[in-house]
């Protein structure tokens, strides 16, 4: 199980994001939703390594976020509610998060098994920097790759040359993204066990 614990960076000079988030991030699917636990904190609960690494990422090119990933078990049946859950996973999201404050990458994986949870730190981390060095325009040409568009359609869709979606894509590092996203699913899959 995974655990999912955000905060926000630079909330006392900033403005209240948390309300979009919950908003824009309802769609994932997760066993518990995200949900404010105090503050410009919110937590979530997922099952899936894939989702967990889709939301890491989404959070990272979002710019204003510290992100835990707490891996092990929880107290099941799941409460209702997110922030009422309690274990293993929620205490290691925890810790992840005040850790993940401190980082270049704003990520953090805590769990159970301190090996794997490392490994799985190291992937996403590495990942959370690629993401996080792109262009506003490399963004725009992995969005549509991910969307499954071809790069003569994303072309089109961008307005630019095929040749030239190829070359945002590869300044953006998207074929090591892909690599990336698959490892870095492994390792949390190997840390939940």
């Amino acid at each position: 199980m995974f655990v999912l614990t955000v905060d926000q960076r630079g909330s006392r000079r900033d403005i209240d994001r948390v309300g979009p988030l919950l908003e824009d991030l309802a769609r994932h699917p997760l066993l518990r939703p995200f949900e404010r636990t105090a503050g410009d904190e919110v937590q979530a609960v997922a099952a899936d390594a894939d989702t967990v690494v889709d939301l890491v990422l989404e959070l990272v090119r979002r710019e204003h976020w510290s992100i835990g990933v707490g891996v092990g078990t929880v107290e099941e049946p799941l409460p209702a509610q997110t922030r009422a859950g309690r274990g293993p996973a929620f205490e290691a999201a925890r810790d992840a998060v005040e850790r993940a404050k401190k980082t270049p990458a704003g990520v953090a994986v805590e769990g159970a098994d301190p090996q794997a949870a490392a490994d799985a730190d190291a992937a996403l981390t590495l990942l959370a920097l690629l993401v996080s060095r792109r262009t506003p325009q490399g963004h725009a040409a992995v969005a549509l790759a991910r969307g499954g568009l071809t790069q003569a359609e994303s072309a089109t869709e961008l307005g630019i040359s095929k040749q030239a979606v190829s070359q945002r894509l590869i300044a953006a590092g998207w074929h090591a993204e892909v690599a990336g996203r698959q490892l870095a699913a492994r390792l949390l899959g190997r840390a939940d066990r």
